[in-house]
């Protein structure tokens, strides 16, 4: 069974970022898998497919998605493709969400190795802004969001820090990836 990275951190914390560097490096045999989104395609920088609402919900009903959830005023959908990839020993990382996360432990249990990217609050302001995605009023709720869903020390997550250059988390990445094995934790 291969091993399922559920990486997680507030919006603006350097995810896609860090997705799009993984699927260019060759150094650990990984798949970056697209996420399933009610959200242009072209709206930010995240490689997802788009979908409408009506698509999604039909594909959610006919079990299509090995997660699904509902936040900043979309749905998101992990597929189960990834469950196919698993089994065939393949390790995939997702793009998950900080609410979900237990949702995605009691799925996938040991399998699953949570990483969660931490980036100082004023950091994240600035990557927000910058990024002009959301209005002011929408960053200030993304900002109370990222506070709010800050996991616990005993989350069982694996922390990166992306303050510093990307290069520099795609390493910590990497080493995380060659030195850990999924972790248990009891809820």
């Amino acid at each position: 069974m291969g091993k399922l990275i559920y990486l997680v951190g507030a919006s603006g914390s350097g995810k896609d970022s860090l997705l799009q560097a993984l699927r260019k490096q060759q150094t650990i045999p990984l798949l970056v898998a697209h996420r399933y989104i009610t959200r242009a395609c072209n709206a930010g920088s995240e490689n997802h497919i788009e979908l409408s609402e009506t698509e999604f919900m039909q594909r959610r009903s006919q079990g299509l998605f090995a997660l699904n959830w509902q936040a900043n005023q979309h749905y998101y959908a992990l597929g189960i493709e990834i469950d196919q990839w698993l089994a065939q020993g393949i390790n995939v990382v997702v793009n998950g969400s900080r609410a979900h996360l237990p949702f995605a432990r009691e799925r996938y249990g040991n399998a699953m190795l949570a990483v969660c990217l931490q980036v100082s609050p004023n950091i994240l302001r600035q990557r927000l802004q910058a990024r002009g995605r959301e209005t002011p009023q929408q960053i200030e709720q993304r900002l109370q969001r990222a506070r709010d869903y800050q996991l616990a020390e005993n989350a069982g997550c694996y922390y990166l820090n992306n303050n510093d250059g990307l290069s520099h988390t795609v390493q910590a990445f990497l080493r995380l990836m060659v030195e850990t094995t999924p972790v248990s934790v009891s809820a």
